[in-house]
């Protein structure tokens, strides 16, 4: 992040919220002609920083209003575990999100599904994909209060 200016910082806080808007109008907000905008924008992108552009959709509008969130715990740890773990997950298209964390658990997953029966068989997929026994225990979301893929750029 410290080699991000305060207009690199500007562009990306404001990508973040209108990723629609025009490169014109972007260049105007952080003061830069359409040209030089674009360029760094391309920069961004290329340095990784800005990992694409998405379309945030209503999961009831879609037929996947349940959220679920499973936490995995395995009986034992391996790199032969993980990677299987981490490759055989990230093929699952209800699977949000899934990350090895540190604590009293091993997985988080988070996932979107239309009815508690497509949970279940997804639950019993996830399972039979881990090479050691585990333990699950999953929380169904009753309410969404705030939900963001928006990172507080400092100076943004």
């Amino acid at each position: 992040m410290s080699e991000l200016d305060r207009i690199d910082r500007r562009i990306l806080h404001i990508l973040q919220r209108e990723g629609r808007i025009s490169i014109t109008e972007l260049g105007e907000r952080v003061g830069l002609s359409t040209s030089p905008c674009a360029e760094r924008i391309k920069r961004l992108e290329r340095r990784g920083v800005i990992l694409g552009y998405h379309a945030r959709l209503a999961p009831v509008a879609v037929d996947k209003p349940l959220l679920v969130f499973v936490q995995i715990t395995l009986s034992s740890k391996s790199e032969e575990v993980f990677e299987t773990i981490k490759r055989e997950l990230a093929l699952m298209p209800e699977v949000m999100e899934c990350h090895l964390v540190s604590g009293s658990f091993d997985y988080l997953v988070k996932a979107r599904i239309s009815a508690m029966a497509e949970y279940r068989t997804l639950l019993g997929d996830i399972l039979q994909t881990i090479p050691v026994p585990a333990q699950s225990d999953s929380y169904v979301v009753m309410e969404e209060i705030k939900e963001s893929s928006q990172i507080v750029v400092p100076g943004g």
